[in-house]
């Protein structure tokens, strides 16, 4: 065992003996990041949690836990609680989440990126999932401009596709708004796949959203417009990005939009400049993506989450169980 590996353990360690105080101390509340709910063929993100996955996790939690709203945080009475969160703004949100979540009396918040809103395009990471992963009769050979240098591979074979996939991804994730949409226009002319992106993958229509934001066991909240990782940004950037998609919401639902969670939300997605546009816009509670539990003394402008993915009901309790102590 390397002394790196070691000193990993020992941190873990107290942190985990950390939480147990913390929790001891203040009831936690766990907050949970959904991105899909609906059965795919390819998820390299692996952001799809299938229907009947999706029902167990919240009769699960409905017998394990008290379920909050993400904006209005129950009174303590003593019980440990889950809020459950979606980010971006897929058309089965609407479609195959919502019927769910309303059977069940589960209340949900979703976190919706407006640029894509009521368009064909898919969100950036699938549209380079479809012009890379999908298909046949791609070129030998990938060699485009990215950002302000150049990306060249050999694409001839689906395993060198799916490693140029792999290579782009955080490269693409990187990039400005501009940047990324000119580089993604190069790839589909490449590709020869056109713009035009998958019924299986688009975004929700306005009519959607206002569907989706009818319910009374939703609230929506902002997601930016662009999606794109703010600490890349400029400050003032930053406040456009995401006051824009307030915005647009606000008009679209008809009513204010209070909460946001930040694209990606990682502690290298964000900066001081993040954090302030969220208190210029005057947003009440905003969601990062980093795991740790929501106590009384915990920043309202950076609340932790933890991802869930496709797991059965023993999986889904048994990741639960590790949760509450990272």
């Amino acid at each position: 065992m390397t002394t790196d590996t070691i000193a990993r353990q020992a941190k873990r360690v107290v942190r985990r003996g950390l939480r147990q105080v913390a929790n001891a101390l203040d009831r936690p509340t766990l907050v949970l990041i959904y991105h899909r709910v609906t059965t795919l063929q390819t998820d390299p993100q692996q952001l799809a949690v299938g229907p009947e996955h999706f029902r167990a996790q919240l009769r699960w939690l409905k017998r394990h836990y008290r379920i909050d709203r993400f904006e209005a945080p129950a009174a303590d009475d003593g019980r440990r609680s889950v809020v459950i969160t979606f980010d971006d703004g897929y058309a089965d949100n609407c479609l195959e989440a919502l019927p769910i979540l309303e059977e069940e009396g589960v209340p949900a918040t979703f976190f919706v990126s407006t640029g894509t809103i009521g368009t064909d395009r898919e969100f950036w990471w699938d549209e380079l999932e479809r012009l890379l992963r999908i298909g046949d009769g791609h070129p030998p050979r990938i060699d485009l401009p990215l950002g302000d240098a150049r990306f060249a591979a050999p694409t001839a074979t689906a395993a060198e596709r799916i490693a140029v996939y792999d290579a782009l991804h955080p490269r693409v994730k990187a990039l400005g708004p501009a940047a990324r949409e000119a580089f993604l226009a190069a790839l589909a002319q490449w590709s020869g796949r056109g713009a035009a992106g998958r019924p299986t993958h688009r975004p929700m229509t306005v009519d959607e959203l206002r569907r989706l934001a009818a319910s009374p066991w939703v609230t929506i909240g902002a997601h930016t417009d662009t999606h794109t990782c703010l600490s890349r940004l400029s400050p003032r950037e930053q406040l456009e990005d995401i006051a824009v998609s307030r915005r647009k919401l606000e008009a679209w639902i008809g009513r204010p939009v209070t909460v946001f969670s930040y694209p990606f939300g990682g502690s290298h997605d964000i900066d001081e400049a993040s954090v302030q546009a969220c208190v210029d816009i005057g947003f009440a509670r905003v969601a990062a993506n980093w795991p740790g539990t929501l106590h009384r003394w915990t920043d309202s402008l950076q609340i932790p989450r933890c991802l869930v993915r496709d797991w059965p009901a023993a999986e889904f309790a048994e990741r639960l169980d590790g949760f509450w102590l990272e």
